[in-house]
C-alpha cells in the first residue's frame, strides 16, 4: 500500500487515541504509547518522524536501534494497554503482559508490531537530531517544563499496511 493510503484516518487515530511505538535491541521489545508525530515525504522518501524524551525507556533501545515501528489501533479496544504503555515504564513492567499486548513480527524490520491494531507502518531509522531549546518558539517551550526536549527520529517507511 501507498504510505499516504488511510493516513488521514491513522493521523486522526494518533492524536486521538494515541499508537505504540515499538523498538527492538537485541532480545529485548519495548513500547511506548505516542500521540505527537506524522507522515511526510522528504529527500524522496516517505517517512514517520516520531520523538522520544531521553528519560523514556524507549530511548535507551532506539538510541541505537536501526528500525521502529508505529502500530495504530482505530478503536477503543486498546485504550487500557495504550493508557498502560504510556504511563508505565519497561524497567518496572513486562507492558506485554501487564497491556495484555502480543507483538507479532513485522513483514520487513527487525523490530516486530502490535498484534490487533489497524494501521502499521515499519520504519527504518535514517536521521536523528534534538529538540533544540535556543531555537525552539517561546510559545512551545510550555510543552517542555523540564527541559527534557525530545529527540526526534526521522524512520524512513519501508512498509506500510493495515490489519
Amino acid at each position: 500500500m501507498k504510505f499516504y493510503e488511510n493516513l488521514s484516518e491513522a493521523m486522526e487515530n494518533l492524536t486521538k487515541r494515541g499508537a505504540f511505538l515499538t523498538v527492538k535491541e537485541s532480545d529485548s521489545v519495548n513500547t511506548m504509547t505516542i500521540s505527537w508525530g506524522y507522515v511526510g515525504y522528504s529527500w524522496n522518501k516517505p517517512f514517520f518522524v516520531a520523538m522520544v524524551r531521553p528519560q523514556r525507556y524507549t530511548y535507551e533501545f532506539i538510541k541505537t536501534a536501526k528500525d521502529y515501528t508505529i502500530s495504530i489501533p482505530y478503536s477503543d479496544e486498546m485504550k487500557k494497554a495504550l493508557t498502560i504503555c504510556g504511563t508505565k515504564s519497561g524497567r518496572d513492567i513486562d507492558k506485554e503482559k501487564v497491556a495484555n499486548i502480543r507483538f507479532i513480527p513485522a513483514k520487513i524490520t527487525e523490530t516486530p508490531v502490535v498484534d490487533n491494531c489497524d494501521m502499521y507502518y515499519e520504519c527504518k531509522i535514517t536521521y536523528v537530531d534534538r529538540i533544540h531549546k535556543d531555537s525552539f518558539p517561546d510559545e512551545l517551550k510550555k510543552n517542555y517544563p523540564k527541559d527534557d526536549y525530545h529527540y526526534v527520529y526521522y524512520g524512513e517507511i519501508v512498509e506500510c499496511y493495515t490489519k
